[in-house]
This record gives C-alpha cells, sequence and structure tokens, in this order.
C-alpha cells in the first residue's frame, strides 16, 4: 500500500526522483499515465495489468467506455528508475499535468499521484470533510 507525501522538484528535462519508501513498492518497471483531477498516477506493474483486465470488459459500442480507456492507456509509459531513483516523465504528461518544477508525490492506496504542488494545495481543499464523510458513510466506509 502506497501512503504519505513528499515534495520534490521536477528537473529541466522531466527527470522526477521517486521517494525510496515508494521506490521498494514500484518493483523494477511500473506505468506513468494520467490520473483524474489533473494529476498523474504510477501504478506497479501488477496492479496496472488488473486495472487493465477491468478496461477491456467495457464495451466498445459505448463511448464514454471508449474514452475513459483512452484517457488512461494511451498517454501509459512504462517506466524504470535509474540509478538516482529517478524517472523520466514525458513531455505529454508533464503538459496534462502542468508539471514544471515543485512536484508532490502521494501514496494512495495502490498507487502514487504525482501533483503539481499548485494543483495539489488547490484540490486538497478538505474544509468540507465532514459533508465528505457523510457521503462515504452512505457508501458504506465507516470510520
Amino acid at each position: 500500500m502506497f501512503m504519505g507525501e513528499y515534495s520534490h522538484t521536477i528537473d529541466e528535462k522531466g527527470r522526477l526522483i521517486i521517494p525510496s519508501k515508494f521506490r521498494e513498492q514500484l518493483g523494477t518497471e511500473f506505468v506513468l499515465t494520467k490520473g483524474l483531477d489533473g494529476c498523474l498516477s504510477i501504478y506497479p506493474k501488477e496492479e496496472w495489468e488488473t486495472f487493465v483486465e477491468k478496461l477491456r470488459t467495457l464495451p466498445l459500442n459505448d463511448k464514454n467506455a471508449r474514452t475513459f480507456s483512452r484517457f488512461f492507456v494511451a498517454g501509459a509509459s512504462m517506466c524504470e528508475l535509474d540509478r538516482q531513483g529517478r524517472i523520466l516523465v514525458p513531455q505529454t504528461l508533464r503538459e496534462f499535468a502542468g508539471l514544471d518544477k515543485d512536484v508532490v508525490l502521494t501514496g494512495n492506496l495502490n498507487r502514487i499521484e504525482i501533483w503539481s504542488k499548485e494543483a495539489w494545495v488547490k484540490n486538497c481543499d478538505f474544509d468540507d470533510m465532514d459533508t465528505i464523510a457523510e457521503e462515504m458513510r452512505k457508501a458504506g466506509i465507516v470510520l
């Protein structure tokens, strides 16, 4: 399980250090792709394969299903860590997530999310957590 929040920088060549706590769990190959809410997601190879199998069950005659699958798969990239524990984030993914310099990597159970610092601050408004918690309770998540 991935958890925690780490601040890092992405260099001018698009290289990003993956925190050592995350590297231990990622394995040698993993997938980097678009994520929801404007972030990027890193999936360990096994988690990605599970996700892809679910995508394969979507009906091809459903436009939303095709769009959903395309969103995640078209820009996906297999990654490996270099000797310094970095990955190269493709330009198209950097542009999608608005990654310039300061980034935040967060663990989110089965994946790692990569956010621009600005987007992380903007999207993580926890002021209304009581209302969100009530909605999650209705969905069966009870603290």
